[in-house]
């Protein structure tokens, strides 16, 4: 097994030459993203406490809010454009299955700069693993190289 990290930016983008199972899980792992990224953008509390049991009622609980609505805006920014470059240039998978490995990485990084106090742990939190080693296995996954096998005998 060799792994073939031009893939990431192949010569070829219109292309994927991976296991179609890995294109499949990776829509379905998109589309979990797009449904939670208008969850925040649109639900009135943006799931801040609705789902991830942050007390609004406090003093600046209305930019709470806020901010929950600004970040699902900006997750469907990003999730749009993953499809598009999903869709579009199937040979961008790798790409794409980079950036989505990227992103859970950061939400972790972010908090532990500034940990969210709530009532329980949010949904996020406690999938936020889950995620990544299932985003980072696809994404190993789609740079193996099966090209058959010259014999040099």
């Amino acid at each position: 097994m060799k792994l073939d990290v031009n893939r990431i930016f192949p010569n070829n983008p219109s292309r994927f030459f991976g296991s179609r199972i890995i294109r499949i899980v990776t829509a379905l792992y998109m589309f979990v993203m797009l449904v939670r990224s208008c969850i925040h953008l649109f639900v009135s509390d943006g799931g801040a406490q609705s789902i991830a049991g942050i007390d609004i009622t406090v003093a600046g609980g209305e930019n709470i809010v806020a901010i929950f609505h600004q970040w699902g805006a900006i997750q469907l920014i990003l999730i749009s454009l993953l499809y598009i470059l999903f869709f579009r240039y199937p040979g961008f998978t790798p790409l794409v299955l980079a950036t989505l490995a990227v992103e859970p990485v950061m939400r972790f990084v972010s908090g532990r700069i500034s940990p969210v106090i709530a009532e329980g742990t949010p949904p996020g939190e406690k999938l936020n693993w889950l995620g990544f080693l299932l985003v980072i296995s696809l994404f190993i996954a789609s740079l193996i190289d099966r090209s058959p096998r010259k014999n040099n005998f």
